[in-house]
C-alpha cells in the first residue's frame, strides 16, 4: 500500500463548480474560461511546472477581474497542491500561510476551508495522518454549511489517499464511491480521474483483471482528450504487468518524483519476486523519506492551527470589540475636551508628557525587538539541535564515526549559542548599573585567558586557530574581579569566533605605566568605516545574519567601565580582522 509520502493530490477544486448558479458565474460558460481552465488542468495532470504557473496566473487574473472570489481562492489552493506534487513542501507551506492570512483579513468566513484543506494537505505530506483526516473531514463539514457541495468530490479523493495510506482499502473504496456518486451529479468531467484512481487501488488489491480493464478504459478516455494526474503512474504498472519489468522501473524513475518512483519500484520487482531489488529500493525510499523536515514542518502547522483558533475566538469577541471601540472614541472625545481646556495653562506639562510618550513607544519597541530577536535566535539553535537528535536517535539511520562527530561538534556549538544568549539576557541588567565593581579577587591572568581560549576552541571553525602572546611573567597576578574579567575576556572572544570563519584569532596581554592592556585580534570581516562607536550600542548588528541579540559588546564596554577601565577599537589596525583593546588598572 502507499504510505503518506504518496502524492495523489488533484487539483483541488478545478472545476469550481457552486451549487446554485449565480448570474456572476455565467462567465463559466464561455470558451474563455473554459480554454483557460483547461490548459491549466492538462498542465497540472502533466506536472509542467512551467506550462502550469503561467496559466495559472492568467486564470487567477480572469477569475479576479470577475470578482469571483472563491474562484480565485481555489486556484490559489491549486497551486500549493501543484507544489506539494513536486515535493516543494517549504514553498507549498508559505503560500498555505499567506493564504490563511488573506482569508482572515479579508474575513471570508465561507471560504476558511480552503485553509483547512491546505493543512490537511501538509499534514499528508509529514506523515500525521490522523491529523490530515481530521482537517479534511473539517473541510467536508464546513463546504457542506456553506453550500459547496458539489465540491466535495475532490475532498473525498483526498480521504481516499489517507486511508490507502493507513491499508484501510475497504474504507478507501467506500470513500472513493462517494467521490463518484457527487461527481457524477455535479462534475461529470471528474469522473474519469476518479476512474482513474480506482483502477490504481485494484492494482494495489491484486485484482489485475480489474486493472487491466480500467486501464482500457483510461486509454479509451486519452484518445477523448481527458486527462488524469494518476495516468503516469498507470502506464508504469501496465508496463509491469505486461511483463517489461526494467521498461516499467526506467519510466517510474523518468516520470515519478523521488520517493513516489522509489515505492512503485518497490513494488514492481516485489511483484515480479526480485525481492532483492526491492529490498535496495526500499532502502532508498525510506531514506529519502526520514528527513528531520517533517519535525519542522509539523511544528509549523501548529502555528497555523493556532492563528486558525484566533480566528474563531476573533469572531465571537467581535460584538465586545465594538461596544469597546464605542466606549474608547467617548473617551477619546472627552480627553480632547478636557486637553483643549487645559491646554494654555499646562503647555510645558503636555511637553514634558509628550518626551515621557515618545520615550515609552521607544522603549516599548525596543522590548518587542528584543523579544522577536531572543525568540528567532534561541529556536534556531534548538531546532537544529532536535534535528541532529532525531537523527541520532534513529536506528533507521546509518551514520559514520566522522559524521556522528560532526553531529556532535555542531550540537555543542548550538548549546554554546544557546547558552551566551541566556548569559547576555540575564546580564542585560548590568548594562543599566553604572556603580563600581569590587576589585577583591586575585586573579592569575594567564590561566584564565587560557580557560577562555580552551573553551571557545570547541565552538570555533576547524580553520580557525587561536594563539595567546604575552610578554607578562608566568606568575602575573592582578587585584580585580575575576567574575567579571573573565566576562569582558569570553565576551571578545565569542565575538571574534563569530566574525572568524578562516585565519586566527590573538589574544595578547602586556602592562605598563600602571595599566593592564589586554587585546583581541582577528582575520575575521572587521568593522567597517563609520561604525566605530556604533558597535557599542544596544542591539546593534552589522550582520544580521550573525547569531546574537547585539549586546556583548555593550556589556563589555560597561563592565570595563566598572572596573575602572575602558574598551574601545582600534582604527589603526590594518586588519583584515579587527582588534579590541581593553585597559584596566593595576
Amino acid at each position: 500500500m502507499k504510505n503518506c509520502q504518496r502524492l495523489f493530490y488533484t487539483v483541488a477544486f478545478m472545476l469550481l463548480t457552486l451549487s446554485p448558479m449565480r448570474a456572476a458565474d455565467d462567465y463559466k460558460q464561455k470558451p474563455e474560461y473554459l480554454a483557460l481552465r483547461d490548459s491549466m488542468q492538462h498542465a497540472f495532470n502533466d506536472g509542467d511546472s512551467a506550462r502550469f504557473f503561467h496559466h495559472i496566473k492568467i486564470l487567477e487574473d480572469y477569475l479576479y477581474r470577475q470578482d469571483d472570489m472563491h474562484a480565485y481562492y481555489t486556484q490559489r489552493c491549486n497551486e500549493i497542491v501543484f507544489l506539494l506534487n513536486q515535493q516543494s513542501v517549504f514553498e507549498a507551506y508559505k503560500l498555505s500561510t499567506r493564504l490563511s492570512q488573506e482569508l482572515l483579513q479579508r474575513k471570508l468566513d465561507k471560504e476558511m476551508y480552503m485553509a483547512y484543506n491546505m493543512m490537511g494537505h501538509i499534514y499528508n505530506y509529514s506523515g500525521n495522518l490522523e491529523n490530515a483526516k481530521q482537517c479534511f473531514w473539517e473541510v467536508l463539514r464546513r463546504m457542506e454549511q456553506a453550500g459547496y457541495r458539489e465540491s466535495m468530490a475532490p475532498i473525498y479523493m483526498n480521504l481516499v489517499n489517507v486511508e490507502m495510506s493507513r491499508n484501510n482499502t475497504a474504507e478507501a473504496m467506500r470513500l472513493l464511491n462517494k467521490a463518484a456518486e457527487i461527481a457524477s451529479k455535479a462534475s461529470p468531467q471528474r469522473l474519469f480521474d476518479i476512474e482513474a484512481r480506482r483502477t490504481l487501488l485494484y492494482y494495489y488489491l491484486g485484482d489485475i483483471e480489474r486493472f487491466c480493464e480500467g486501464y482500457q478504459a483510461y486509454q479509451e478516455g486519452i484518445k477523448k482528450g481527458f486527462s488524469s494526474v494518476h495516468g503516469r503512474e498507470l502506464e508504469v504498472y501496465h508496463a509491469a504487468e505486461e511483463g517489461h519489468t526494467e521498461q516499467a522501473v526506467a519510466l517510474a524513475r523518468r516520470e515519478l518524483s523521488v520517493t513516489e518512483g522509489y515505492e512503485t519500484i518497490t513494488q514492481i520487482y516485489e511483484r515480479a519476486g526480485q525481492w532483492k531489488k526491492a529490498y535496495e529500493y526500499q532502502k532508498l525510499k525510506d531514506q529519502a523519506t526520514d528527513s528531520i523536515n517533517t519535525i519542522i514542518l509539523s511544528n509549523s502547522m501548529q502555528g497555523i492551527q493556532d492563528e486558525m483558533k484566533i480566528h474563531e475566538a476573533d469572531r465571537k469577541a467581535a460584538r465586545y470589540f465594538i461596544i469597546g471601540l464605542l466606549v474608547a472614541i467617548l473617551l477619546l472625545i472627552m480627553l480632547l475636551v478636557a486637553m483643549g481646556y487645559i491646554v494654555f495653562t499646562r503647555r510645558r506639562h503636555m511637553r514634558q508628557l509628550e518626551r515621557a510618550y515618545q520615550h515609552a513607544l521607544e522603549s516599548d519597541k525596543m522590548k518587542a525587538a528584543f523579544i522577536q530577536n531572543i525568540s528567532h535566535e534561541i529556536r534556531t539553535p534548538l531546532n537544529i539541535i532536535n534535528g541532529y537528535a532525531q537523527i541520532l536517535s534513529s536506528p533507521a539511520i546509518q551514520i559514520t564515526d566522522d559524521e556522528r562527530r560532526e553531529i556532535s561538534q555542531t550540537m555543542m556549538r548550538n548549546t554554546h549559542t544557546i547558552t551566551t544568549l541566556v548569559n547576555e539576557t540575564l546580564e542585560l541588567s548590568q548594562l543599566e548599573s553604572k556603580s563600581a565593581a569590587e576589585r577583591k579577587d586575585l586573579v592569575k591572568l594567564h590561566q584564565l585567558v587560557k580557560d577562555v581560549m580552551r573553551d571557545h576552541q570547541l565552538m570555533a571553525s576547524t580553520h580557525l586557530t587561536m594563539t595567546y602572546d604575552t610578554m607578562l611573567p608566568d606568575n602575573f597576578e592582578l587585584m580585580t574581579s575575576q567574575v567579571l574579567l573573565r566576562r569582558i575576556v569570553s565576551t571578545l572572544t565569542d565575538n571574534a569566533v563569530k566574525n572568524t570563519q578562516h585565519g586566527s584569532i590573538t589574544i595578547r596581554t602586556t602592562a605598563g605605566n600602571g595599566l593592564l592592556t589586554l587585546s583581541v585580534e582577528d582575520t575575521g570581516t572587521g568593522i567597517p568605516q563609520g561604525q566605530e562607536d556604533r558597535i557599542f550600542e544596544r542591539f546593534v548588528k552589522l550582520d544580521e545574519f550573525k547569531e546574537g541579540l547585539g549586546l556583548g559588546l555593550p556589556l563589555c564596554r560597561t563592565l570595563c567601565e566598572r572596573l575602572g577601565g575602558q574598551v574601545v577599537l582600534d582604527s589603526t589596525y590594518a586588519g583584515p580582522g579587527a582588534r579590541f583593546v581593553v585597559t584596566l588598572p593595576l
